[in-house]
């Protein structure tokens, strides 16, 4: 008897009551063992561990002392022999040869309703002072796999976004999977924030990955809006934090949106950007020890990319909807580089923003022939879609001579279809164009086009 006051388990009436139906509940009663190893290296970003032998797994937690310091996080990302290597969650000075090295548990969260209107950081924690967030009934891992590919639903019905160059020539519909491509300044996070306003959904989910600290304020209070900010959860990991961290948050951005999709709602997630996820895994994988490969990108980047991608999306039976916008930093204007083509391999259909559209003052900066929406025909009525063929007709024929037309080439004449083509380039282009506060109904657009075509 004095074996189960030693555990600290529950002493049993009779000795005869200690059986093996007890035998569950004194396991749990046990103090959890830690496992213990020590610092033997650190090379650059890259720690070298041993003494836990073949007890921990890639993507396992560890935490190494620090004398005076705080203990750093860290993650296991490789193995050889009997050395385990880690990447570290912060910078790396004050460790000594042979600190200690301990596990830690996985992380999960455990989103609810509360947290709708909250700003977190990948662990789940508050940034935004408002006091702690209320833990929800059933916790979910930060990484899980798709759902089953023939158990998910196929895509909805369109959804509305308030955008009329969305919703009339690159539509989404429920459960789809799009991306926003654009260099740097042309546009991403203010096309962004309308959609987050005017959009069609229960819940939105935003992460922010990698994103300039001075930004982060001015997208949640001006460019979300307050009415975008109520009914969001906002995940955020500056580009001043580690590589980790910024995978981290991407991972939890995914987790949330799950959680809620799991309770059938509809579910709208926004992520900038897919470009600051690779430079995280690409750090990662080097400091792994992995080959670089295409612009030094290193094999895992395009392993993770569709392990993520994919989790967005209907879910099965009985469960909502992620329809999904992932925003691409293109290199150098370059759309061919290798992560927006990655990515465009994944998603359902792409935005590109143009910067020259921009210059001209065309906002949101859409280049509608280059844009494409996988959903389509089939999200459009007949109607609709004789609707946008014929503009899409006159916006090809005139950019195919918009050059001859500066210059004052082209002889008025010489093609019906140039002709009417100049005749409506006006009217398509104030069309196009739409102020931030605009919200446009989906009926509303299609008609302002028919009257357009018809003028």
């Amino acid at each position: 008897m004095d074996h189960f006051r030693k555990l600290g388990a529950p002493r049993p009436a009779t000795a005869a009551a200690a059986t093996l139906a007890d035998a569950p509940s004194l396991l749990r009663a046990l103090p959890r063992a830690t496992r213990w190893g020590s610092l033997a290296a650190v090379r650059g970003s890259a720690l070298s561990v041993e003494g836990l032998g073949g007890g921990v797994a890639i993507g396992d937690r560890l935490m190494v002392r620090r004398p005076g310091q705080p203990a750093i996080q860290g993650e296991f990302v490789a193995f050889e022999g009997q050395t385990a290597v880690a990447v570290p969650e912060g910078g790396t000075e004050g460790l000594a040869p042979g600190a200690r090295i301990w596990l830690e548990e996985p992380l999960s969260l455990s989103p609810s309703d509360a947290w709708l209107g909250r700003v977190i950081d990948g662990q789940g924690r508050p940034l935004d002072g408002g006091g702690p967030l209320p833990a929800g009934r059933r916790p979910v891992p930060l990484r899980r796999a798709a759902p089953d590919a023939l158990r998910r639903r196929m895509v909805g019905p369109r959804l509305e976004t308030g955008l009329r160059a969305l919703d009339v020539f690159v539509p989404i519909c429920r459960g789809q999977r799009m991306g926003i491509f654009a260099a740097s300044g042309v546009g991403k996070s203010t096309l962004m924030g309308m959609l987050a306003r005017n959009v069609e959904a229960d819940v939105i989910v935003v992460g922010l990955i990698g994103e300039r600290g001075r930004e982060v304020r001015e997208f949640l209070d001006h460019t979300l809006g307050e009415a975008g900010r109520a009914r969001s959860v906002v995940v955020v990991s500056t580009s001043d934090q580690p590589a980790l961290a910024r995978r981290r948050a991407a991972q939890a951005t995914l987790a949330v949106a799950e959680h809620f999709r799991a309770e059938g709602k509809q579910v709208f997630l926004l992520l900038d950007s897919v470009t600051r996820l690779a430079h995280a895994q690409r750090e990662i994988g080097l400091a792994a020890g992995e080959p670089a490969t295409a612009r030094s990108y290193t094999p895992s980047v395009f392993n993770e990319l569709p392990a993520l991608l994919e989790r967005a999306g209907p879910g099965p039976e009985g469960e909502g909807d992620i329809t999904a916008v992932f925003t691409v930093l293109v290199d150098g204007d370059d759309h061919d580089e290798p992560i927006a083509d990655a990515v465009r391999g994944i998603l359902d259909g792409h935005l590109v923003l143009d910067r020259r559209i921009g210059e001209r003052g065309r906002w949101p900066a859409i280049d509608i022939l280059r844009s494409v929406s996988r959903s389509l025909p089939r999200c459009h009525s007949e109607e609709e879609n004789a609707a946008l063929s014929s503009a899409r007709r006159l916006l090809g024929a005139y950019a195919d001579m918009a050059e001859m037309i500066r210059l004052g080439a082209y002889r008025g004449g010489s093609d019906p279809l140039v002709d009417q083509a100049i005749h409506h380039q006006p009217a398509l282009e104030a069309f196009l164009a739409q102020s931030v506060e605009e919200r446009a109904a989906a009926g509303a657009a299609f008609a302002r086009l028919r009257e357009v075509l018809a003028a």
